[in-house]
């Protein structure tokens, strides 16, 4: 695809609806071509002189501010709230270079049902990183509501910034800058994040139309790629550096949608979810563990017991129910497992 056919693929996907979630395709050749393809969307409202990006359509309301911090380094925060299950897809035009990483950190609120008519506001927060040319599929839910960062950095910029060792022997992040495809998430790896976030927002909406701050945007953005890089490499993701093809991160993307669509209920397992994805139980086995670091079970695992210490914090359930609506078989089995992970009881943690 060309940006000449830009018009016609959009005329095609925009908000097609397929497996209960409406199609939102962007291009990520680097932020100037995706804030280009954004703004020629008939729904989107731009205000270049406070670089602004805003909408409230019939299916999201959010907005966008955007900074180019120097040469090869950019800054986009967006704002959003879904009014409908939306499917976004980063796509790639072939007149274009594909250079630019993507280092993404997001805070989203959504609705979990706990009883008829009733809901807890939960919170999800996560990293990805992904390479150029890889088109990554993520999934939003009707009345989920948020905020995510990307940092943009293309290839020159990474290679005199990043690559000189600072985080690790140099040697391996050589090898993971290459050009390769590459598409990793990992949960929240960088308690201080959420500091810095508020930071860069604060920086980002200056008061009275001031002019931003490029240095302390800088500054803050730098320090949030170093609360990264130092907590990415606990796994063996980076190091082992696996790249996988378009249609493998996409299987990838539906096979957590459906984890997390049953999150209240005992792991569907490898084969089910693999059938349902129409893929083979080994390769996504595999290819699941390359993108989130966790086997499938062990990430059910890990979001099940996310959410147990969250209805703990923001709900005043027994723990008993809470075992229940986290598909504990029993209150017990939940109390060993949150021990665990947590290193105290439920109670004592309450």
């Amino acid at each position: 695809m060309t940006t000449n056919d830009w018009a016609k693929h959009i005329q095609k996907f925009l908000f097609l609806l397929k497996d209960g979630f409406f199609e939102l395709p962007y291009l990520s050749n680097s932020p100037q071509v995706m804030l280009d393809s954004l703004i020629k969307l008939p729904i989107i409202n731009h205000t270049a002189s406070t670089q602004l990006i805003t909408t409230d359509n019939a299916f999201w309301k959010g907005k966008m501010r955007y900074q180019k911090m120097e040469e090869g380094f950019w800054i986009l925060e967006t704002n959003i709230q879904m009014k409908e299950n939306i499917l976004a897809k980063a796509t790639y035009t072939q007149d274009h270079l594909k250079e630019y990483y993507i280092l993404s950190f997001s805070v989203f609120e959504y609705k979990f049902p706990v009883k008829q008519d009733q809901n807890i506001i939960l919170l999800s927060t996560c990293w990805t990183f992904y390479k150029p040319d890889t088109e990554i599929a993520t999934y939003f839910y009707k009345e989920t509501e948020g905020k995510f960062f990307n940092i943009a950095m293309n290839k020159e910029w990474v290679h005199k910034n990043i690559k000189s060792g600072k985080f690790c022997d140099k040697g391996v992040l050589e090898r993971f800058f290459n050009n390769q495809k590459g598409f990793y998430t990992w949960l929240d790896i960088a308690p201080n994040a959420h500091k810095l976030s508020k930071k860069i927002s604060k920086i980002l909406e200056p008061e009275n139309n001031s002019s931003v701050n490029i240095e302390a945007l800088q500054k803050n953005c730098r320090k949030l790629i170093t609360a990264f890089f130092n907590n990415a490499f606990e796994d063996s993701r980076i190091p082992d550096n696996i790249s996988l093809s378009n249609l493998d991160y996409f299987t990838v993307a539906k096979a957590e949608r459906i984890i997390l669509q049953n999150l209240q209920s005992n792991f569907l397992g490898i084969e089910k979810i693999a059938s349902e994805v129409n893929t083979s139980p080994t390769k996504l086995k595999a290819n699941f563990k390359s993108v989130f670091g966790f086997s499938m079970l062990q990430y059910h695992k890990e979001k099940n017991i996310l959410l147990a210490k969250q209805l703990l914090e923001k709900s005043d359930f027994e723990i008993q129910i809470i075992a229940v609506i986290t598909g504990y078989e029993s209150a017990s089995k939940f109390t060993a497992a949150f021990k665990k992970r947590y290193g105290e009881l439920p109670s004592d943690f309450r």
